[in-house]
């Protein structure tokens, strides 16, 4: 992915019910969500509120085809990992976002993130951009596993491993750092269908978003009345260049968050508060209206 610019100085503070009048009077907006929205589920995100890594960065797409080992310990540790992204459920914000929906103030919904959770909280209408983790492809035969089915796989041709880690720290994506276990050990069951390669159903750091997704999420800001950024920073190229995209067609973009983001730029204003808390105070001002 594009390397991130210098970020600009942080879009112009805007009061609650500012922004619920701004909504409200371009309805329906489309909406990118990020990280910030899964976090109180229980899912860490990647970087701080300056939009700095928190820890190395994860996985790229090159390490994972091209090196055994890279996908090694990419699985070993996965198998502790998506135990997280599995049994977490959605939080108030995701809540929230589903009931504008429903009220007809939001409309398309773009989401980073690749927990399913929008779906589960009833969201309707949801273009998972980097795709969903909660499922598995072949890179060889193109086949769709579910990634339940994949987990049983992992455990069954490696007893013991979760009991051989003993530190486990959960970072995102179903990701875990894991101490006191040999990455050589791991066993990475191929296809059952073809014996070929097995990845998560989601865009690796490196690789390119399906230029049909994109085209979708393009058509969803061009038909929408604002855009409107929850919980991401736009730090990577996927998601930033729908914010400027909208800004060049004068299109209002608007943000809510807690930390910088890389369309601050464009933002005609923004609200820097937490998503859950945010998502509710906008409910309760738009009262009677959604």
């Amino acid at each position: 992915m594009a390397s991130v610019r210098p970020l600009p100085e942080p879009a112009l503070e805007m009061g609650i019910p500012a922004l619920a009048d701004a909504l409200s009077d371009r309805a329906p907006v489309a909406v990118i969500t990020g990280a910030g929205v899964s976090t109180g589920s229980g899912i860490p995100d990647y970087r701080d509120h300056n939009g700095v890594w928190k820890r190395g960065s994860p996985m790229q797409l090159k390490e994972f085809t091209e090196s055994p080992s890279g996908r090694q310990r990419y699985w070993a540790r996965s198998l502790v990992g998506w135990r997280t992204v599995e049994t977490a459920r959605p939080n108030a914000a995701h809540r929230s976002i589903a009931a504008l929906e429903s009220a007809g103030l939001v409309g398309a919904l773009i989401t980073q993130n690749v927990d399913g959770l929008h779906q589960a909280a009833g969201s309707r209408e949801v273009l998972d951009l980097h795709g969903r983790l909660d499922q598995v492809e072949c890179l060889d035969c193109g086949r769709v596993i579910p990634r339940r089915h994949h987990q049983h796989q992992l455990e069954s041709a490696n007893p013991g491993w979760v009991d051989a880690a003993t530190t486990a720290y959960h970072t995102p994506d179903g990701d875990a750092e894991l101490t006191g276990v040999d990455y050589r050990d791991f066993v990475v069951p191929g296809c059952e269908a073809c014996g070929g390669m097995l990845k998560p159903a989601v865009v690796f750091f490196g690789e390119t978003v399906p230029a049909t997704r994109v085209e979708q999420a393009f058509a969803a800001v061009e038909r929408c009345g604002a855009l409107w950024i929850v919980g991401s920073s736009l730090m990577v190229w996927s998601g930033y260049r729908f914010v400027r995209a909208a800004a060049a067609a004068g299109t209002p973009v608007y943000v809510l968050g807690l930390g910088v983001t890389r369309g601050d730029a464009e933002a005609q204003g923004r609200v820097t508060q937490d998503c859950a808390a945010g998502l509710a105070a906008i409910q309760s001002a738009l009262g009677q209206r959604v």
